[in-house]
């Protein structure tokens, strides 16, 4: 069972995510939250996936998502939002969010975006264009990228590519034929050595580096 807590602002809101997510027999919201509660709330109930307005009027999503990334164990924590602005995705994946999912995403589509979070899969709304991401790349200066991708060995590289492509550790593992439990291993190495954190900034700074299929480099 995937343990979900939904933090927005809006009542209605969130009991919309509970009845959608709670249809699917795999998923559990454990429990729903403003912002100014859900620190505590993520504590107590210990959710594998977060899904975490960025923007509230009692205490800003990033600022939840900072606190958040400072337990010891964090779950994955991926922003909801009716923005698809650049200044908005720029800043959940720099805070290091896993995903960006807009509000006006097909219901349909919910529980199978919390899957691919729960294991291990980057999620960001289909109006996120590559175009989109690639001016937020722009917009940082990494001219690192190339020695940092460098450092990874010829198999961690090849992982990277699949956590760019969105794959979750079982998925990885099946494409490059090892256990899940060594595609975890390889993937907290990946961020070790990239000083990332999360498989978001991950995948941008191989794209950065010119690793991903179909970049100019």
């Amino acid at each position: 069972m995937i343990r979900v807590v939904v933090v927005d602002d809006e009542a209605l809101v969130r009991s919309g995510f509970r009845l959608i997510l709670n249809a699917a027999g795999d998923i559990e919201v454990v429990a729903t939250a403003a912002g100014g509660e859900a620190l505590d709330e993520i504590t107590r109930h210990r959710p594998d996936v977060v899904l975490l307005d960025i923007r509230m009027p009692d205490v800003d999503g990033l600022t939840v998502l900072g606190r958040i990334r400072r337990l010891p164990e964090p779950p994955v924590v991926a922003m909801l939002t009716t923005f698809d602005s650049d200044e908005y995705i720029a800043a959940a994946l720099r805070a290091g969010a896993a995903g960006f999912i807009l509000k006006d995403t097909d219901p349909d589509q919910l529980a199978h975006l919390v899957r691919t979070l729960a294991g291990g899969g980057v999620v960001l709304s289909a109006k996120v264009t590559r175009s989109v991401v690639d001016r937020y790349l722009e917009g940082r200066e990494d001219p690192a990228a190339t020695a940092s991708v460098g450092r990874l060995s010829e198999r961690e590289r090849e992982i990277l590519v699949l956590i760019a492509d969105g794959l979750s550790n079982a998925e990885i593992a099946a494409a490059v034929h090892l256990s899940v439990g060594t595609v975890k291993d390889h993937v907290s190495a990946i961020l070790t050595k990239l000083k990332v954190a999360s498989r978001v900034q991950a995948a941008l700074l191989a794209q950065r580096a010119g690793l991903l299929a179909g970049d100019e480099r």
